[in-house]
C-alpha cells in the first residue's frame, strides 16, 4: 500500500469513527456511575438487582491500620500510633478519624505544628464534633495555652453535655489552672 492511500485510508477510518456516538437518549454527556439502572445485566445474564456495588462497601483499605493505630495509643505508643495513623490517611485520604488520630499522636509526640496540620484537615472532613473539639482542646492543654483549651472543652461540652471525657478533661483544665508547677 501506498503512503498516499494509507493516508486516504485512514482519514476515511477516522470519519466513520467520529460519527460513531452511543446516547442512549442522554445527550448531557454525563457519565454513569457504578450504580446499575433498573433492569441491566451483569455479562452473566444475572440481573443487578441484590448484587453489591461499590457504594454498599462495608470495609475500606485504612481500617486495619485504623484499628492498629487505636491499639498503639491505648497503649501510649504514640510514635507507632502516629505511623500508623499516617498510613492510614495515605490509603484513605478522606478518612477524618485517621486525620484526628494522626492530630492527637502529633499532639503527644510534642509535634503540634504537625497536629495542627491534621486538626485542619481533620475539621474539613468532620465538621465541628464533639471529639474533634476535645481534641483541640487537649492539644491546647498540652502547650499551655489554657484559654484555648477551655474555650474548645466548652464547645465539646455544648454539643455532647454528657461526654464522661469531655467532663473529665474540663477538671483536668480546672486543676491544672489551680496547682501550677514549675521546675
Amino acid at each position: 500500500m501506498t503512503k498516499p492511500l494509507r493516508l486516504a485510508a485512514a482519514g476515511v477510518l477516522l470519519v466513520m469513527l467520529a460519527g460513531c456516538q452511543s446516547t442512549d437518549g442522554d445527550s448531557t454527556g454525563v457519565v454513569r456511575t457504578n450504580e446499575p439502572a433498573k433492569g441491566d445485566y451483569t455479562a452473566f445474564g444475572d440481573a443487578f438487582d441484590g448484587l453489591k456495588t461499590v457504594s454498599d462497601v462495608d470495609y475500606y483499605a485504612s481500617d486495619q491500620a485504623v484499628t492498629e493505630a487505636k491499639t498503639q495509643f491505648r497503649s501510649e505508643n504514640y510514635g507507632n500510633a502516629g505511623a500508623l495513623f499516617y498510613k492510614a490517611t495515605r490509603l484513605a485520604p478522606n478518612d477524618g478519624v485517621a486525620w484526628l488520630g494522626l492530630a492527637a499522636s502529633c499532639d503527644r509526640i510534642r509535634r503540634f505544628d504537625l497536629a495542627d496540620l491534621a486538626y485542619g484537615r481533620a475539621y474539613r472532613l468532620l465538621g465541628a464534633t464533639p471529639e474533634y473539639y476535645n481534641n483541640v482542646g487537649y492539644s491546647y492543654l498540652l502547650r499551655g495555652k489554657l484559654q484555648e483549651a477551655r474555650a474548645n472543652f466548652l464547645k465539646a461540652y455544648e454539643l455532647a453535655p454528657n461526654d464522661p471525657t469531655v467532663a473529665n478533661n474540663l477538671k483536668l483544665l480546672s486543676s491544672s489552672v489551680r496547682n501550677i508547677e514549675r521546675s
